[in-house]
């Protein structure tokens, strides 16, 4: 198996995307009409928002850039990279649009602002798909400047697109000859549905060990702490950040013993201490915070600052 199966199986056409009927039609129309608006594309991870966009641009055979907003998020280098590409006509005289990505992870003081008066200054000449996980997080000159589309799944749906998903699953086990066992997968499915790329990956880290079968189940979910630890050893903020998002549905007990466990393998012992004090803080504090992302976020964030790491 040669890279990310999430890539290497991307859809490339809005029909090939799994999405509710309302959605297909929504996209499918912009791409007939052979003109593509401003776009803000929300919904939780993993559900297709990327996928889309790319489909878009391939389907309008447009020249496009994409920028993921969680890694560069430097406002100089998003201001060269939008500006080198969006100033200049396109060579094959086609559209020109800017994809950015987890924009929700840009900074709102600075970076969103500076991207209102960009989508003004080049809108003669390049269009903006914008997605993230969370519209709260964008700010309101940003939604009045683009078209609101939020993937939301119709509960009536819900069953059709997951026996989608499962047809596309098993035809990527089979094309990579990978052994499965449809109950197994079935499970997965539903453990995870709707964020597909979840589920992909899970399936590619399992995978190693030959054969899809009942094992997976018992790692699917498993807290990776050595991530997390890495992240906190590097001070990289946004991969702490997204290792919270994807493991918030542990139970938070479950995520305060497992990074408590790991103290003695990722922590220098010097820093244990300090460590066991700040986790059981905040872990009392989950029993009754409004925000359990906010919370962990910020423990987390604490033990980068207050820690020395292995």
């Amino acid at each position: 198996m040669q890279g990310l199966l999430v890539e290497k199986y991307r859809p490339s056409t809005i029909d090939d995307c799994i999405l509710p009927v309302s959605l297909k039609t929504t996209f499918k129309d912009i791409v007939k009409s052979g003109e593509c608006q401003n776009l803000l594309l929300t919904g939780g991870a993993g559900c297709g928002k990327t996928s889309v966009a790319r489909a878009i641009c391939n389907e309008l055979d447009a020249d496009f850039i994409i920028i993921n907003c969680s890694e560069d998020g430097n406002i100089d280098t998003l201001r060269t990279k939008i500006r080198t590409f969006a100033s200049t006509v396109s060579i094959s005289g086609g559209k020109k649009i800017v994809i950015l990505d987890e924009f929700d992870y840009s900074n709102a003081q600075s970076i969103q602002p500076a991207l209102r008066g960009a989508i003004e200054e080049f809108a003669d000449n390049c269009r903006f798909i914008i997605t993230c996980n969370y519209k709260n997080r964008i700010i309101s000159p940003i939604h009045s400047r683009c078209t609101n589309i939020e993937f939301s799944i119709p509960s009536e749906e819900r069953p059709a697109l997951a026996s989608q998903f499962m047809e596309r699953v098993k035809h990527i086990l089979d094309t990579e000859n990978i052994p499965y066992e449809d109950s197994i997968l079935a499970q997965l499915i539903t453990k995870y549905f709707p964020d597909f790329r979840r589920v992909l990956n899970e399936l590619q880290r399992y995978s190693v060990a030959g054969v899809i079968d009942v094992g997976i189940l018992s790692q699917v979910g498993e807290v990776q702490v050595k991530d997390l630890a890495s992240f906190m050893k590097k001070r990289n903020f946004t991969e702490a950040r997204k290792w919270v998002v994807s493991n918030l549905d542990n139970s938070q007990t479950e995520l305060f013993r497992k990074i408590y466990e790991g103290l003695h393998e990722y922590f220098e012992p010097s820093s244990i201490p300090q460590a066991i004090l700040i986790l059981a803080d905040y872990q009392y504090k989950s029993a009754f915070v409004a925000d359990q992302e906010i919370n962990l976020t910020a423990c987390i964030v604490e033990l980068m600052m207050e820690c020395e790491f292995k």
